[in-house]
């Protein structure tokens, strides 16, 4: 228990320090004035400034947050509104610093650039994904499916030993049949036991043939023939290569995950079904846990699918989120003209109250899942 703590807290932090540094960085490059970069959150533990940024470790160890200057209708920073001045007109709001202060704040800058900052911390938690998916393409492979069988396992005086099938061997056909699903291989053997069978292999890039007889009598765990087979290989791309690929895989996985939101949501609002497949924060701490115990590789992939989650749930246009505010910047860039801040602050606080609700009401779930003995990975 105490290392699924520990590991979910160092998984979670990270992608969230990621995201983070992705708002971090883009607002720099744009000279918007970045007030606190905190790990964790407050209250703050601790906090030491260097330049103009407050670097602060708060409290509780789970993310972390950015606070840029002019960031919300409060300023993130001290603005001010006069009656005779809408703020809609930016000449009209008054910062207590001089004017300077105000061509470096987060709301009077260009809207494209504060789309980009917004979805900043999108990209980077699908980059991280890229580049761990690129990594283990390239140092440990992925298992993809084959158009021909391979022998992976030979048992000791079965037919296949007795025939000098050999461990990779490629099984082309039977009896002249093209065979390339494992089922297939399995029914024929057990339909042709007693009788003897043709086999066109494939060894180190030469065909040739065997005759063998499948056995009637099997021995426990064994078939006819007595090997294992697999329609699939662990393929390695090289490192120049497998970016192109990791790319192409994160952008699947995106999809599926997204499509997987989309059913969920529609069987729930049509169908009321309940959603099943999900995790809150418990449900992920277990998850995280589960991965860890299964070693570094299925570490990674649970991590790199984890940051894909994050970066599709925070591009959606729900507010609160990203992509929530960046669908307000978008209606300004359509209308020509500023939502109210007081209206959009309001909208992200609603959004933020369901989010919390909906969290709570997926960790009792989780809850009574854990309690139960249940897992959402199966046991390997």
């Amino acid at each position: 228990m105490f290392i699924t703590i520990i590991a979910f807290i160092v998984v979670l932090s990270i992608l969230v320090l990621i995201h983070e540094l992705g708002h971090f960085l883009t607002a720099k490059k744009f000279g918007i004035k970045v007030e606190e970069f905190g790990f964790g959150f407050p209250p703050r533990v601790f906090g030491k400034r260097i330049g103009e940024t407050l670097y602060s470790i708060n409290l509780l160890p789970i993310g972390g947050f950015v606070k840029l200057y002019g960031e919300d209708q409060a300023g993130g920073g001290s603005i001010r509104r006069t009656k005779s001045h809408p703020f809609d007109k930016l000449r009209a709001s008054k910062l207590t610093a001089n004017s300077q202060q105000l061509k470096r704040a987060f709301f009077a800058r260009p809207a494209w650039q504060r789309a980009t900052i917004v979805l900043a911390g999108v990209i980077m938690n699908f980059l991280l994904a890229v580049v761990l998916i690129s990594y283990l393409f390239s140092a440990h492979g992925v298992a993809i499916p084959t158009e021909n069988i391979r022998v992976v396992e030979i048992a000791q005086n079965s037919p296949a030993a007795a025939a000098g099938i050999q461990k990779g061997d490629e099984i082309i056909t039977i009896d002249g049949k093209r065979i390339t699903q494992t089922p297939d291989f399995a029914k024929i053997a057990k339909a042709k036991a007693g009788q003897p069978i043709k086999l066109e292999l494939l060894r180190k890039g030469k065909e040739f043939l065997v005759s063998i007889t499948p056995r009637k009598e099997v021995p426990e765990g064994q078939g006819p023939i007595g090997v294992a087979i697999s329609n699939i290989e662990v393929k390695k791309y090289p490192w120049y290569s497998a970016p192109f690929f990791g790319t192409l895989e994160a952008f699947k996985f995106s999809f599926m995950i997204l499509q997987g939101l989309s059913e969920m949501v529609i069987n729930l609002v049509l169908y009321g079904k309940s959603p099943t497949g999900i995790a809150g924060p418990v449900g992920v701490a277990q998850l995280t846990g589960q991965a860890v115990s299964y070693g570094i590789v299925a570490t990674l992939w649970f991590v790199s699918l984890l940051s894909l989650n994050l970066a599709v749930v925070n591009v959606l246009p729900i507010p609160a989120l990203d992509g929530g505010r960046l669908f307000f910047i978008l209606i300004e860039l359509v209308t020509g003209k500023k939502i109210s801040p007081r209206h959009e602050a309001m909208a992200h606080a609603i959004g933020l109250a369901v989010l919390l609700a909906l969290i709570l009401f997926i960790t009792f779930f989780d809850i009574a899942r854990v309690l139960s003995g249940q897992t959402l990975l199966p046991k390997m």
